[in-house]
């Protein structure tokens, strides 16, 4: 099932946003100077698949999938604070 930025964002709501601020505070040494695009575009992450590894990256108007199981694991570490 694919699920689209609009639908996601709608879902996910207020929830997202916190994620994707306890997400980026731990993965911005890994990814610093690389999130977006440079132009202040808004960057949520959304762990689709933990058991894969699979995030998808909702920068701007893209969606990129990216497979980083220790990601994921720095991801619900941070959660659960």
């Amino acid at each position: 099932m694919s699920t689209s930025r609009r639908s996601f964002l709608a879902v996910a709501g207020a929830g997202a946003v916190t994620t994707a601020a306890a997400g980026s505070a731990v993965a911005a040494p890994a990814t610093a100077g690389t999130a977006g695009s440079g132009r202040g575009e808004p960057l949520v992450a959304h762990v689709s698949d933990p058991e894969h590894g699979t995030i998808v990256l909702y920068v701007g108007t893209r969606e990129v999938v990216v497979h980083d199981h220790d990601l994921v694991r720095r991801l619900n570490r941070a959660a659960r604070r």
